[in-house]
């Protein structure tokens, strides 16, 4: 990623991570000065340390085995970052292979909020008390085009996501931003319009990725024409639910502003308090939803 703009530093000239030669970055061990990217940088009292310096114990007066290396959010740093990633686009994968399948398994799985439509007698959906909804339309897609495109989605976007917060951060985003997406689909779109897929995750990933691209002072322009063009498609072709796109948009810079910038102190207790109430907020709009249809 170039540099943040209005930098006196040619973007070009940025060194690379000492762990990993082909990332640019312009953050620095506060410890031995070492370049680091991302994924490598333990969140110190005062800026960023490097894993072999939290590993040798230097700077952290604690012995080498009293705390594992963090990634910038507090998370535990991994051998394999993209693990969560890989799990998640895995059940999507299954998900719509088994819908391809038996294709009547795809009225158990969307979102919706009745079914039959009024006047007749309602037998499905949410405010017959399946709840589960919301979280198995998540994984669920129909088309080819359409979890081709979520899951590249997911792969470039959360890949990275994954490696800075953390694997239980990250998987916690997700949720929440998937969550918040089908609860604002659920308040706004027709009682009986049916949605699925994981857009409003991918969103949510959208969202968090320009909060921790400001946070690393990037450049931002690449993730706004990026966020432009999926907007575009959201709201330039019919039957695609845009209450999702922007309920897990707004979730996801909402919960990602409160991984990055919660202050080390209280950091557990800000960023999972922060998705606690997020939650809390979607549930309040599907009581209101189902109050009104019932």
């Amino acid at each position: 990623m170039d540099q943040a703009a209005g930098s006196t530093q040619d973007a070009r000239s940025l060194p690379v991570c000492y762990r990993h030669p082909d990332r640019e970055t312009g953050v620095r061990c506060t410890r031995c000065e070492r370049p680091i990217c991302p994924e490598c940088m333990v969140s110190a009292s005062v800026g960023f340390q490097c894993p072999d310096c939290v590993r040798d114990g230097s700077g952290t007066g604690h012995a080498p085995t009293a705390s594992q290396p963090r990634t910038m959010a507090g998370g535990t740093m991994t051998a394999d970052p993209r693990l969560i990633t890989k799990i998640l686009i895995g059940i999507n994968i299954a998900v719509f292979i088994a819908v391809q399948v038996k294709s009547s398994l795809l009225n158990d799985l969307v979102l919706i909020g009745q079914w039959p439509p009024k006047p007749f007698q309602t037998t499905m959906g949410v405010t017959q008390g399946e709840w589960y909804r919301f979280v198995t339309s998540m994984f669920t897609h129909q088309q080819f085009w359409h979890i081709g495109f979520n899951m590249l989605s997911l792969w470039w976007i959360g890949g990275p996501l994954e490696a800075a917060l953390g694997r239980a951060r990250y998987l916690t985003l997700y949720f929440v931003s998937g969550l918040a997406g089908g609860a604002l689909t659920y308040l706004l779109a027709g009682p009986s319009t049916a949605s699925l897929g994981a857009s409003g995750a991918i969103f949510g990933l959208f969202g968090a990725t320009a909060v921790l691209m400001r946070r690393l002072n990037y450049d931002m322009r690449p993730i706004f024409v990026l966020l432009a063009i999926n907007l575009a498609f959201t709201f330039g072709f019919k039957d695609i639910a845009w209450e999702a796109h922007i309920g897990g948009l707004v979730a996801g810079v909402i919960t990602g502003y409160a991984m990055v910038h919660a202050p080390r102190e209280k950091r557990a207790l800000v960023q999972y308090g922060t998705c606690a109430l997020v939650l809390v907020v979607s549930v309040v709009l599907v009581l209101v939803r189902t109050a009104q249809l019932g």
